[in-house]
């Protein structure tokens, strides 16, 4: 099953890394940063960590990792 594409409102809404989220991510390097990224944001929207990957869908993870400066691919997902 294939859910439609995410909207730029939301992904920005809900995905972008706010100023005082920077600092715990700084220490982290490579996958591990864009990891803990992905896990903060998903963490601060719905309350919990991810059950898997089915639940991130791909646009989240290519947001974050621009912000974070990590290729997409690097998670190796």
């Amino acid at each position: 099953m294939t859910r439609p594409p995410m909207h730029i409102d939301e992904l920005v809404e809900h995905w972008t890394i706010l100023n005082e989220e920077r600092d715990l991510i700084a220490g982290k390097r490579g996958a591990t940063r864009l990891a803990f990224a992905i896990l903060l944001k998903f963490y601060t929207r719905y309350g919990r960590f991810p059950r898997g990957r089915p639940e991130l869908p791909d646009e989240v993870i290519a947001h974050v990792a621009k912000q974070v400066k990590v290729p997409a691919a690097e998670l190796g997902l």
